[in-house]
């Protein structure tokens, strides 16, 4: 699936497609939802999820991968800037592009890491969050 035809040619940095968990949590609200992150850039997430929300909605997220046989992960505060409906097989979720509302300088290195070299990345499954 494409995103929206009003956000293409106004990248200011470019997408990595990557496979990586992660999880959210809408501000003010306790629950926390899991969702998979589907592309990356320096400014923001491609991300998918049954969760549905409003575009412009905030959230705290945690981005889980392994590197090097460790566990890692990035924090971050996002927010939705465009949303769509995903398919999968027999099921129907939602598609989000988030832009980086608040990011630190450490996580924010991490995230040049990963979008520098993606095939170092192993991949977690849904699953293995619970470890």
């Amino acid at each position: 699936m494409e995103m929206p035809s009003q956000f293409q040619g106004k990248r200011k940095c470019p997408r990595v497609s990557i496979n990586m968990p992660l999880d959210f949590q809408v501000t003010g609200q306790p629950n926390t939802s899991q969702g998979l992150v589907i592309n990356a850039s320096e400014t923001g997430l491609l991300i998918q999820t049954f969760k549905d929300l409003p575009v412009g909605t905030r959230m705290n997220i945690v981005v889980l991968f392994t590197r090097d046989f460790a566990f890692g992960k990035f924090t971050a505060i996002v927010e939705i800037i465009w949303k769509d409906i995903c398919l999968w097989e027999d099921w129907e979720g939602y598609q989000y592009g988030l832009k980086f509302a608040q990011i630190l300088n450490e996580d924010s290195l991490k995230l040049k890491q990963i979008l520098s070299n993606p095939s170092n990345l192993e991949g977690i499954s849904l699953a293995d969050q619970s470890k």
